[in-house]
């Protein structure tokens, strides 16, 4: 059903005015940055004389360069760990339906409703008891915890949705479970990783209620966790103080650029005719099996 002039219109308006309220506080943030160290600017203001060393001063005395490795650090091994946990377990629970697979997608159900307050102090003692308290792996740890519910529920969906066309061609030609999984179902599944993996690197990078319960140090925090230094230490330079936050929040929107074209390459890629390729040793590959099964 193609939208009428009136829907694309509303559309059109809802959209411009969510744009407006996402931009305006990040332009608030800019401008207020600009003005002289120590003043109280008064709102969306520009100033007469713009002091664009504010910047400068905060990446230099709030050792930004050294926040922003560490929250990419935690990111990069949250990341990767919870993609390569929740893969499998999507495809187990969506695909291959074994006994009990209702009860065990209950359960990360239930772990999806739980908030963060609630289990923050039974992390905290479980990662004290690891002996990895004020390190960066209990802090991925942990929030590989906290983030696999969802990341497992989002990729079971994906899974459910696959033809079971796929794993009967595959199978055909020789291909176990893990191969089927690993060769046909887990690339046709790109776009579905590939979103999952901007929402966990934007969720781990913004993350701060673990960040300060589990880690001391604020160099070893995400990158939230670490505008509490900035606020303890430029708590009245409120000009200084949105110069960090920019900082750091800048890795975010350079991100998103880049996965945007690697999310619409991979949606290019899915709905493209599947490549002919191997699945096992002595087999046909699955390549043709499976073109069949599409059509």
């Amino acid at each position: 059903m193609t939208p009428g002039r009136w829907e694309r219109a509303a559309g059109g308006l809802v959209l411009s005015v969510l744009v407006v309220v996402t931009l305006v506080p990040f332009a608030e943030l800019f401008v207020t940055a600009l003005h002289p160290p120590g003043t109280y600017p008064p709102g969306l203001t520009w100033p007469s004389d713009p002091h664009w060393s504010n910047f400068a001063t905060a990446f230099r005395s709030g050792r930004v360069l050294d926040l922003l490795t560490s929250s990419g650090l935690v990111a990069l091994g949250v990341v990767p760990l919870t993609l390569a946990l929740a893969a499998p377990a999507g495809y187990a629970l969506g695909h291959l339906r074994f006994t009990g697979h209702r009860v065990v997608s209950g359960l990360f159900a239930v772990g999806l409703v739980l908030p963060v307050e609630a289990v923050v102090t039974p992390l905290y003692h479980q990662v004290r008891d690891l002996g990895l308290l004020d390190t960066r792996w209990g802090l991925v740890s942990a929030l590989v915890a906290v983030h696999l519910p969802i990341a497992v529920l989002w990729l079971r969906a994906h899974f459910a949705g696959a033809p079971p066309e796929l794993s009967d061609s595959a199978r055909l030609d020789g291909a176990g479970p893990w191969q089927a999984f690993r060769r046909v179902h887990l690339p046709l599944a790109r776009p579905a990783v590939s979103s999952l993996a901007i929402l966990l690197f934007t969720w781990t990078w913004n993350h701060f209620l673990l960040a300060i319960v589990l880690v001391d140090d604020p160099a070893r925090r995400t990158a939230a966790g670490a505008l509490d230094a900035f606020q303890g230490r430029w708590g009245t330079d409120v000009p200084l103080l949105c110069a960090g936050s920019l900082l750091l929040v800048a890795p975010l929107p350079v991100v998103f650029a880049l996965a945007h074209r690697r999310l619409s390459a991979d949606l290019v890629r899915a709905t493209s005719p599947v490549p002919r390729r191997r699945v096992g040793r002595g087999a046909t590959g699955a390549g043709g099996a499976i073109r069949r099964a599409v059509r």
